[in-house]
């Protein structure tokens, strides 16, 4: 899992950049953050979307390769307001998604050509995943790409949710974000169900309990 990696020496301490951010950053090695960079480094202007506190970090490295870059920080937000709308005759929430949707998903018509949404979808509310992945799907470029990464097993104690700072190498830097518990472990036959839209999916195993997948609008 992510949070064995703390058992590391940390590789720089650093200064929090956004809500929740405290600690050291460790690093991590990314298959799949080294496939988009080389696209990255390739291309310019592509419309990036990156999922998560503000990392100063992200926005020096993606502007200076000529990328736009807009954040996201879905989780932060389904935690930080009340999106329960009410219960059901069982007692169980009901959300209210097309709210959460109309807050953070809508990009006044902006079309993406990349999604960084990292471990996102194991951390959010269960009734926002689906919306947050069609969300997505429709705010981006066909033939965009999507890069998610998934908890393997569902150890809670174990996969603390982290940021995720890009580098210039095929490495990332992980740094505590908010104490966000883990939700969910997707299987790879739901990670094909929830992303069945897509035109295809490009998948990193890893030896620490992540897998790393680069989807295709």
């Amino acid at each position: 899992m992510l949070g064995r990696l703390f058992d590391r020496q940390p590789s720089r301490a650093v200064v929090p950049t956004g809500p929740g951010l405290s600690g050291p950053r460790f690093t991590r090695h990314s298959g799949g953050w080294g496939i988009l960079r080389k696209r990255l480094l390739a291309e310019q202007g592509i419309r990036v979307l990156d999922v998560g506190a503000t990392s100063a970090a992200n926005i020096n490295l993606l502007t200076g390769m000529g990328q736009s870059v807009y954040m996201a920080d879905l989780i932060h937000d389904a935690y930080s307001h009340d999106w329960k709308s009410g219960e059901d005759e069982d007692g169980n929430a009901i959300w209210d998604v097309e709210g959460f949707r109309g807050q953070n998903l809508d990009f006044s018509g902006r079309k993406f050509g990349m999604v960084l949404l990292w471990t996102a979808l194991d951390y959010l509310p269960e009734a926002f995943v689906a919306p947050v992945v069609d969300g997505l799907y429709e705010a981006m470029e066909p033939g965009g790409q999507l890069f998610a990464l998934f908890n393997l097993k569902m150890q809670p104690e174990e996969a603390p949710q982290y940021r995720f700072h890009l580098t210039l190498s095929d490495d990332v830097e992980l740094q505590l974000a908010q104490p966000i518990p883990l939700q969910r472990a997707l299987t790879n036959r739901k990670i094909e169900k929830l992303f069945q839209k897509w035109s295809g999916m490009r998948q990193f195993l890893a030896k620490d309990g992540v897998s790393e997948a680069i989807m295709t609008r």
